[in-house]
């Protein structure tokens, strides 16, 4: 028995040729990948004579230990390979031919170990890109379609080198060997094979580093496919994640895949001089039919490299419609009914039911002279209807957010809907605490139970924070939102803990120095519990020194106290304040690409909780160009660099009657014309006025213009 492993060999890519694709005689290592090789153990290797010949690529050997009764021609080594499996690995043609002439049945034999479970010899020939062993594999009747490679070294995993999927197919293909993907089709391999967690071939591709290629390959892949425009497209299929293609290469922000299948997938609708027009496709891209779109799986995931796919045509073009149409006025109208009510229960909570106090002081500390009214008692008067209306409206806004909030917590899941910064994960759980407070107060008075002050100050406290929310519909201050929740949740969270540590051994301190005084000359540590007030105080920098200075102190707390100013002022504090100009620093060099996402975010957020006939759906239906059911955005754009097109197709259907019945440079097209300098998301999503519309012409001819 012996032991093999596989390592990486790094190839150099040989460039393609002028036109982007490979001429005949090339070879292309898509994922600068790989041939295997295994490493054996020489101690072992004479256990085992077979595998040692076919290693070795000795025919000779072979034949000889074939003919042999006493050789078991299916024995394995340590990992579950057999002699055929070895030859692949080495490239031993020769050796590869005599052992699948002599015994045939080795040709689809599987590696059994755990770590290459599944793995046959024309998974290795083809990693190793030798179309000739392949060529011979195939002729002798290797399964091109059912061979899965399930081992743990061929799984999805940060662990791993490299991920192929399991079918041969994805193999050949993320190698980027032509010659050897049109063998494997040719002789029955399914171009719409799924692995273990539902990635096609063009799955994987989405997912090689080596983004040009794969771009490559996944054109040669399409092309195979017979059911190209139709609803089961090999690019609709969706893994076991509900992705497709198109969608895990942004959520992978694989900006190069992106932009290909973009351009894949654009048409081009008339161009006149330096004046063009396209179509894109935004079906997959919009959130308005898509219950996992596209612009939220961009904005949820924890790459950073997908948010760069929103500064992207034609992401960015269709977000800036979407949030100056729509998103920015029903945010700023939400913005504005949220402070109007949290003003109403604002005066609620001012104006509750008290009435005087009647009974005795029971403790002279007692400084109480208003207590809380039954509920008898607290609607009376016509003061009191007034406010219960304003209790109502604030109940009733309570159980709204809550109705919005729960179908959300229940499709994406507590923990990515409370843990995402970009969707606003903090402030969901304010408002949803702030809701179960006012339910809380609600139940309180209407019980007479007292201590309704309790939830209501709470309430209080979070409905007003929960404005800050509101700040991402701003530039300039939705990145501080971002930067108070990390600065909250993460530095500040870190730094509590170890405030903790620090204030209970210096309290306890300070209680032991002051445990043999006299209470009376105490000052502030008379108890424990002070004790840890005080001391938290004291780190807080609130008070200086408490203790009472006109008796004798004990020595020891000179030297505690100078210990305790020494850490906690002059270190602790100042440890805070560096960890939050850290992430004050990293926020800022993001804020702009933070910012797109949160307008996107909020953007999918309303489109989601409006009813269908405040939000029409944008883009144009293909079916007006004969594009089928697809969704279209269209752009133009001119020659000049100074000069920006952007068209609102949305605004042109009200203009049918000047459009011509076939598309082509004779049709007419209302288009957004603006002159600027080169503009940005940012650009776009902040402007706060309405370009100007202007219709380019009625035909174009040369008498007419432009």
């Amino acid at each position: 028995m012996w032991i093999t492993d596989f390592s990486v060999k790094m190839f150099e890519t040989q460039a393609v040729s002028s036109k982007g694709h490979a001429s005949s005689g090339e070879r292309h290592h898509l994922f600068d990948f790989v041939s295997y090789q295994p490493l054996f153990l020489d101690c072992r290797i004479w256990e085992s004579p077979l595998l040692q010949a076919a290693k070795e690529n000795n025919l000779a050997a072979i034949r000889k230990l074939l003919t042999d009764g006493t050789c078991d021609i299916y024995q394995r080594g340590a990992v579950g390979e057999t002699a055929l499996h070895v030859a692949a690995m080495y490239d031993n043609l020769e050796a590869a031919v005599a052992l699948m002439e002599a015994a045939p049945e080795l040709i689809n034999e599987r590696m059994s170990s755990e770590l290459y479970e599944g793995q046959t010899a024309l998974h290795i020939a083809t990693a190793n890109q030798n179309s000739m062993l392949v060529k011979a594999l195939l002729k002798r009747g290797a399964n091109a379609s059912t061979a899965r490679a399930t081992g743990h070294f061929f799984r999805r995993s940060s662990q791993n080198l490299f991920y192929f999927g399991e079918h041969v197919l994805s193999f050949a293909a993320c190698v980027g060997n032509e010659e050897i993907v049109q063998l494997l089709i040719e002789n029955g391999a399914d171009i719409r094979a799924q692995d273990s967690l539902g990635n096609t071939v063009l799955h994987i591709l989405a997912l090689q580093p080596n983004k040009t290629f794969a771009c490559h390959m996944y054109s040669l892949i399409l092309s195979y496919d017979r059911n190209k425009e139709g609803p089961g497209s090999l690019e609709l299929i969706p893994n076991n994640d509900g992705l497709t293609p198109f969608k895990l290469a942004g959520v992978e922000g694989n900006t190069v895949m992106f932009q290909y299948l973009m351009q894949k997938r654009k048409q081009n609708l008339w161009s006149f001089g330096p004046l063009t027009t396209v179509l894109y496709d935004i079906t997959e891209i919009d959130s308005w039919a898509e219950d996992q779109s596209f612009l939220e799986l961009i904005v949820s995931t924890k790459k950073r490299e997908a948010r760069q796919i929103l500064d992207l045509t034609p992401v960015k073009e269709l977000v800036s419609l979407k949030w100056n149409m729509y998103g920015r006025p029903y945010f700023c109208f939400l913005a504005l009914f949220y402070i109007l009510y949290m003003a109403c229960f604002t005066m609620c909570c001012v104006y509750r039911p008290l009435k005087p106090r009647t009974g005795n002081k029971t403790s002279s500390r007692d400084n109480t002279v208003y207590v809380q009214k039954m509920l008898q008692e607290s609607y009376v008067a016509y003061e009191d209807e007034l406010r219960l209306v304003g209790e109502l409206i604030t109940v009733i806004g309570a159980v709204v957010i809550l109705v919005l909030e729960i179908p959300d917590i229940l499709r994406v899941g507590a923990a990515k809907y409370f843990g995402q910064t970009i969707l606003g994960g903090p402030f969901h759980i304010i408002v949803i605490t702030y809701a179960c407070m006012i339910l809380v107060t609600m139940v309180m008075r209407l019980t007479s139970t007292t201590g309704e002050v309790v939830p209501m100050s709470f309430a209080l406290v979070l409905g007003w924070c929960n404005v800050m929310y509101f700040a991402r519909g701003f530039q300039m201050l939705g990145p501080f939102t971002i930067m108070i929740q990390k600065m909250i949740f993460g530095d500040l969270m870190r730094f509590c803990w170890l405030m903790a540590v620090v204030i209970l051994g210096f309290a306890s301190a300070f209680y032991i120095i002051f445990q043999t005084e006299n209470p009376e000359n105490l000052g502030q540590f008379y108890n424990y519990p002070m004790s840890l007030f005080t001391t938290f105080e004291l780190f807080l920098t609130i008070i200086d020194g408490p203790a009472n200075y006109d008796v004798d102190l004990p020595f020891m707390y000179s030297v505690v106290y100078f210990a305790f100013a020494i850490i906690a002022t002059l270190l602790m504090l100042n440890l805070l304040i560096a960890m939050m100009g850290d992430t004050h620093w990293r926020v800022a060099h993001e804020q702009d690409e933070l910012w797109r996402a949160q307008v996107v975010a909020t953007t999918v957020m309303l489109e989601r909780k409006l009813p269908r006939c405040l939000w029409p759906r944008s883009g144009i239906c293909g079916r007006e160009f004969g594009l089928g059911d697809r969704w279209y955005l269209r752009k133009g754009s001119g020659g000049c660099m100074n000069h920006r097109i952007i068209e609102y197709p949305d605004l042109e259907r009200t203009h049918k009657h000047h459009q011509s019945p076939t598309p082509g440079p004779a049709r007419d097209f209302l288009q957004v014309f603006q002159t600027t300098e080169p503009c940005g998301f940012s650009d776009l999503l902040g402007r706060t006025n309405r370009p100007k519309m202007v219709l380019l012409c009625n035909t174009f001819s040369p008498r007419h213009g432009i």
